[in-house]
C-alpha cells in the first residue's frame, strides 16, 4: 500500500498497537482517525498527537459500528484505509468459568464481528478509491493457539481465514488486503502485566511498517512471522511449548 497521502481509520487506536500505528502513519504524512471505547484515553492520545482525529466507539456494538461508519464517511470522504485493530483478550477456564455468555460474546463481537461488519460496511466506499486497503490485525495465536485464551485464539483464527478469503475476492480491485499477525507484544492486552515478556511495542510497530514498505500481504514479527508458515507438525510442537508455559 502507499504509505503517505491516505486517510486512515484505526479501531482500538487510543493505546497499544493501534496508537503505535497511528503515530507512524501520522509521521508518514497521513490523516489518521482513531476510535476507542474510553474517551479519557482518546483525549490523552490527542494531547500526545494533536493531529489525531478521535471518535468514541465500542466496536462490539452493532449500533455504534453503524454510527461510526456513517460519521467517518461524512466527515472524512477521502477515507481509503481501514485498520481493524480493536480487540479483547480474556483468559478463560471453560470448565470453571462463572461468567455469563454476554461476557464471552463481548470478546467475539470485538475481535470477529466488528472487523467483518466494518469491512462489509466500508467496502463500497473503499471501492470508489483509486488506492485503498483493509488491514486486519490478527495474532500469532491464530496459528499456535493458547489454552488459556481459547475464545481469543478462535476469533483470531477466524479473522485470518476471513482475510484470506477477502484478499482473493478483491484481487481484481484496487483494494489491498493485508494481515498483521502480532506475536506477544508488551502492551496491556488482557490486563496490565500479562505481556511484559513480549517484544517492545515500538520494535514491533517499526517491523510492521518495514513489511508495509515491502508490500507484504501478511506481516508477522519474530515468533509470529514463523507461525505464518509452520507445517502442521511444527504447529503441534509450538502449541505444546506455549501451553506448557501458560497456566489456565
Amino acid at each position: 500500500m502507499q504509505l503517505s497521502g491516505n486517510t486512515i481509520l484505526i479501531t482500538g487506536g487510543s493505546a497499544g498497537i493501534g496508537l503505535a500505528f497511528a503515530e507512524r502513519f501520522l509521521k508518514a504524512g497521513n490523516t489518521v482517525i482513531v476510535c476507542g471505547r474510553q474517551e479519557a484515553k482518546l483525549q490523552e492520545a490527542k494531547l500526545t498527537y494533536p493531529d489525531l482525529h478521535t471518535r468514541v466507539c465500542d466496536v462490539a456494538s452493532e449500533d455504534e459500528r453503524l454510527a461510526l461508519v456513517e460519521w467517518a464517511k461524512r466527515e472524512f470522504p477521502e477515507l481509503n484505509v481501514l485498520v481493524n485493530n480493536a480487540g479483547i483478550q480474556q483468559r478463560t477456564n471453560l470448565v470453571q468459568t462463572q461468567e455469563s455468555w454476554s461476557y464471552h460474546h463481548q470478546e467475539i463481537a470485538a475481535n470477529l464481528e466488528a472487523p467483518l461488519h466494518l469491512t462489509m460496511l466500508f467496502l463500497p466506499h473503499l471501492a470508489e478509491k483509486s488506492h485503498a486497503a483493509v488491514i486486519n490485525v490478527s495474532s500469532g495465536l491464530a496459528f499456535t493457539p493458547m489454552a488459556a485464551a481459547p475464545i481469543y485464539c478462535a476469533t483470531k483464527a477466524a479473522l485470518h481465514s476471513f482475510t484470506m478469503s477477502l484478499r482473493y475476492q478483491l484481487a481484481s480491485t484496487a483494494i489491498e488486503v493485508i494481515e498483521v499477525a502480532p506475536p506477544a507484544v508488551n502492551t496491556d492486552l488482557g490486563g496490565k502485566g500479562l505481556h511484559t515478556f513480549g517484544v517492545p511495542l515500538d520494535e514491533f510497530a517499526d517491523g510492521v511498517f518495514q513489511g508495509l514498505e515491502k508490500g507484504l500481504p501478511e506481516i508477522g514479527y519474530g515468533t509470529s512471522e514463523k507461525a505464518l508458515r509452520l507445517s502442521r507438525d511444527e504447529i503441534d510442537a509450538a502449541v505444546q511449548a506455549i501451553n506448557s508455559r501458560v497456566s489456565f
